[in-house]
């Protein structure tokens, strides 16, 4: 049921935004300083291309990873949570959209706080 959630998912826009979570990565590892915020973008890329049965457990972080977290959130990150709140609203007007609209209400708290956040596989 995984496999066909996700295959629907890339149908259905994730490939966009995960194609959107990639060029920003791009973009930021051009500067020395966004390589960490870069590479993080990639990590999520890969969560937003295949979501289903996996978890995202915002966890603890330390004071660098809340001091990423806010400049993140002043950088890019309001703009993906925006993204992922328009996509969440679309696909929860149907019936048939929840489980997506879901997913895209997980990605857009992952936007706003990606150091400190963990993907792991639902069992």
């Amino acid at each position: 049921m995984r496999f066909i959630g996700n295959v629907l998912w890339l149908i259905f826009g994730g490939i966009v935004e995960a194609l959107l979570w990639f060029v920003i990565g791009l973009l930021l590892c051009v500067t020395i300083i966004g390589i960490p915020f870069g590479t993080q973008c990639m990590k999520i890329a890969g969560f937003v291309l295949w979501p289903f049965g996996r978890e995202v457990i915002v966890g603890g972080f330390g004071v660098m990873g809340a001091l990423g977290n806010i400049i993140w959130i002043i950088v890019c990150g309001i703009v993906l949570a925006v993204s992922h709140l328009a996509f969440a609203l679309i696909f929860c007007v149907t019936i048939i959209g929840i489980p997506f609209g879901i997913q895209h209400f997980k990605m857009a708290q992952l936007s706003l706080i990606p150091f400190g956040a963990q993907i792991r596989r639902i069992r």
